[in-house]
């Protein structure tokens, strides 16, 4: 059972509200200004299959770092959009999103008023935006997306817009984003279903439709279009995704420098090359695709589940987002996760007590952070409750990761048995 922070009596943001209707000089504004911040960047927005669409119609995105917003609005002016954005977009300027018509919600919750929100934008006529993901990307590739998107899409009854953007994580990767690469973006925006196929298709051909459209591997569309990235620092930060050594198999021992990974334990190294491809600098390269390497942690992650051998527990220092100015630090506090309980995130504010619990079934992902630019560049996890979102810094070194495939694969575990059950 859980207990709530004790925040003597100070409000929480209410995030079930409806959006507000974009005025069209705010259209017009946020094109402008995203012109601006694409000034001096090398970038292309290919519409396909768009021809005579008009809204209200549905726009997933693939989501890789805050450019992707500005891309996108370079295809959809002169249209009115209503993006869903995650409650830590709004720090310190909720006025500014409310004002912009974003529609708050907190990352991988149940939020029913999330719902009709999109509803209500849709049925005025509007675009609604949302990126399916509901995170960065960690490594250039698709990650997770609910069952639950073509169930939402099927009650809407419009058409779906997919957006891919390919090269974005490339020039600013999620874990090194503030050191940005000379790599020329591409956006495509693709009808995929008319209002008409939506109807008449199931939940299931949805999802499916949707996934093969948001396909996308960034160090693919590198080394297909000859993309040399030469910057000597392309590799630092690499191992905060690439955790696990596949030569001695220790986790959490890896670092980045320049253009080399490393194992602290065992000594190898691999160059990340120009081309985006890994290269072993003695003996064997057990991955050149950085994608597969991260895929093969993932899978490293299923079988210690599978063998009961996962768990989580750690000392962690705690901050929460109750509302949008401040982050309240709460704290020292203990984070375990596993099979059973999932997340338990335990600790004192004010005097009392608190314990947050998020069952497996209940989170189907987590937004973990490797350098959070609210709070304090090192790694942390959020997890967030239908009124309040914890950032829990771990004590142990580069974990996280490995905490977003246990989450994901606890999830489909619970779903799989449900459908067993139903059989």
């Amino acid at each position: 059972m859980d207990l709530e922070v004790n925040y003597k009596n100070k409000k929480r943001y209410c995030t079930a509200k409806y959006p507000i209707r974009q005025l069209k000089f705010i259209v017009y504004l946020i094109w402008i200004l995203s012109r601006i911040m694409l000034m001096g960047k090398k970038y292309k927005v290919e519409k396909i299959n768009m021809e005579g669409l008009q809204p209200p119609y549905m726009l997933l995105s693939n989501h890789m770092y805050f450019i992707d917003f500005e891309l996108a609005a370079m295809g959809t002016l002169p249209h009115r959009v209503n993006n869903v954005v995650s409650i830590d977009g709004y720090y310190r300027r909720p006025w500014l999103m409310e004002l912009i018509g974003a529609i708050c919600t907190r990352k991988f919750t149940m939020d029913l008023h999330l719902i009709k929100s999109i509803n209500k934008v849709l049925k005025k006529g509007d675009i609604l935006s949302m990126y399916p993901e509901a995170r960065y990307s960690p490594c250039g590739t698709t990650s997770y997306m609910p069952e639950s998107l073509g169930k939402l899409i099927r009650m809407n009854k419009v058409p779906v817009v997919a957006v891919v953007h390919r090269g974005n994580h490339l020039h600013s990767p999620f874990w090194n984003f503030r050191k940005k690469r000379k790599v020329p973006l591409h956006t495509t925006m693709t009808q995929i279903l008319t209002a008409e196929q939506v109807k008449t298709m199931s939940v299931e051909e949805i999802n499916a439709a949707v996934r093969q459209a948001l396909d996308y591997d960034d160090y693919r569309y590198q080394k297909e279009n000859g993309i040399l990235i030469t910057e000597p620092f392309r590799a630092e930060g690499l191992h905060k995704v690439l955790y696990q050594c596949p030569h001695c198999l220790t986790e959490s021992k890896m670092a980045s420098k320049g253009t080399e990974l490393y194992c602290e334990e065992c000594g190898k190294r691999w160059n990340l090359n120009e081309d985006g491809t890994l290269t072993a600098l003695d003996g064997e390269t057990e991955f050149s695709h950085v994608p597969d390497w991260f895929e093969w942690e993932r899978r490293q992650v299923r079988q210690q589940i599978e063998n009961g051998e996962y768990s989580f527990c750690d000392e962690v220092d705690i901050y929460s987002m109750p509302r949008c100015w401040r982050f309240m630090h709460l704290g020292e506090g203990k984070l375990t996760h596993d099979p059973e309980k999932g997340f338990v995130v335990e600790g004192f504010h004010n005097g009392s007590p608190f314990r947050i619990q998020r069952l497996p079934v209940q989170t189907n992902s987590l937004h973990i952070e490797y350098d959070y630019c609210y709070l304090r560049p090192e790694d942390c996890v959020d997890i967030s409750t239908e009124n309040d979102s914890f950032y829990c810094y771990p004590k142990q070194q580069n974990v996280v990761t490995k905490l977003a495939f246990a989450t994901e694969e606890l999830y489909q575990r619970q779903i799989a048995k449900k459908e067993a059950i139903t059989r």
